[in-house]
């Protein structure tokens, strides 16, 4: 059977379980695709190329004709693939807009006994509920702090423990700093971010806390819905006032084992802002294995940015602040931060 399905319809929890095979181009799925979905195309990159030309140039029943010519000889490997993803034989599959390509391979897996259940819409439905997704409101409060202040390790712990949490920086595959790609991250397409932004969000309970990280709008090559970015701005916050020596150690735990040439490359990349004097004096640190003096160096920059960047307060719900010396110690750090929050009234006592 061919089934027409919505988006909201796949996340059913009966339907949430199937492959979903998405049957675009290369190109296509790598610039953005649903979450876990797998890559089944009907046609190559360049092949799309020439039914699209073709389409256009001569219309629609030549380009199908066109079409079969192409994918004629590939469809017992398309079935063959759909069994290796599915053995049960039920799949969920789309194109681009629900169209041909999308038809043809519902045809032929449900001509060999396949289940099937085509996106109404296709990728572009997805793409408008993502966006819908990443606009809803969420009940935020947002965790701040100077660099070095283990706010991620924190929110990782606040996760343990039961609270909702979007980690955006694990999202963008970056830490937000010029060293953010820790040598060797590679990061999604902004299409891609927002997509698994969206896929975290859906799965959010409305009536609970959600928990981020304080973050500038971008996160390295990405950037932060402007919807979202417009609620993290005037969500309550908590933050982190860590002493020097103690941000040191957690970044030399995080950064002192990087490769020295990115260490080095990341750093000139800040020269016009840490300036000459004290860019050479960091390289030459990092050649000297000085990471604890290197670190400090870059610090300044980063503390003076970070004081740049704070968002007003007078625009938030509350704020307060918690002293902490020990923030290594993600867990205890943890529960003074939900004592915190339930102390301004943001957390219901359970």
């Amino acid at each position: 059977m061919i089934h027409p399905v919505t988006i909201e319809m796949i996340l059913d929890p009966i339907l949430s379980t199937l492959p979903i095979l998405d049957i675009r181009s290369p190109k296509e799925y790598a610039k953005g695709h649903i979450p876990g979905a797998l890559s089944l195309p009907l046609f190559t990159d360049e092949e799309r190329a020439v039914v699209g030309t073709t389409y256009h140039q001569a219309g629609r029943q030549t380009a199908i004709l066109k079409g079969f010519d192409i994918t004629g000889p590939k469809w017992a490997g398309f079935i063959k693939t759909a069994l290796q993803y599915a053995p049960d034989q039920k799949v969920v599959l789309h194109c681009w807009r629900g169209g041909m390509r999308s038809e043809a391979m519902a045809w032929a897996l449900n001509l060999y006994g396949f289940d099937v259940y085509v996106i109404k819409g296709g990728y572009k439905a997805f793409r408008r509920w993502t966006r819908r997704i990443c606009s809803q409101p969420l009940d935020l409060i947002v965790l701040s702090g100077k660099t070095g202040s283990n706010k991620t390790g924190i929110l990782h712990q606040l996760q343990l423990d039961g609270e909702q949490v979007i980690d955006l920086e694990a999202m963008a595959c970056h830490q937000g700093s010029a060293y953010g790609s820790m040598g060797s991250l590679t990061q999604p397409s902004q299409e891609q971010f927002e997509n698994n932004l969206a896929w975290t969000i859906k799965v959010l309970d409305p009536n609970k806390q959600v928990w981020m990280e304080d973050e500038s709008m971008t996160i390295g090559k990405v950037a932060i819905p402007a919807p979202l970015w417009a609620q993290l701005c005037i969500a309550p916050e908590i933050e982190l006032a860590v002493p020097l020596e103690n941000r040191v150690e957690v970044l030399h735990q995080q950064y002192g084992i990087l490769d020295k040439d990115f260490l080095e490359a990341s750093t000139l990349k800040i020269k016009k802002r840490l300036g000459p004097d004290q860019t050479s004096a960091a390289i030459e640190d990092i050649q000297n294995n000085k990471m604890r003096s290197f670190i400090r160096r870059v610090l300044t920059y980063y503390d003076k940015a970070y004081a740049k960047s704070r968002k007003p307060v007078e625009k938030k719900r509350w704020t307060a602040q918690l002293s902490v010396e020990q923030v290594q110690d993600a867990k205890q750090v943890a529960v003074l931060v939900l004592a915190l929050a339930k102390q301004n009234g943001s957390i219901q006592s359970k």
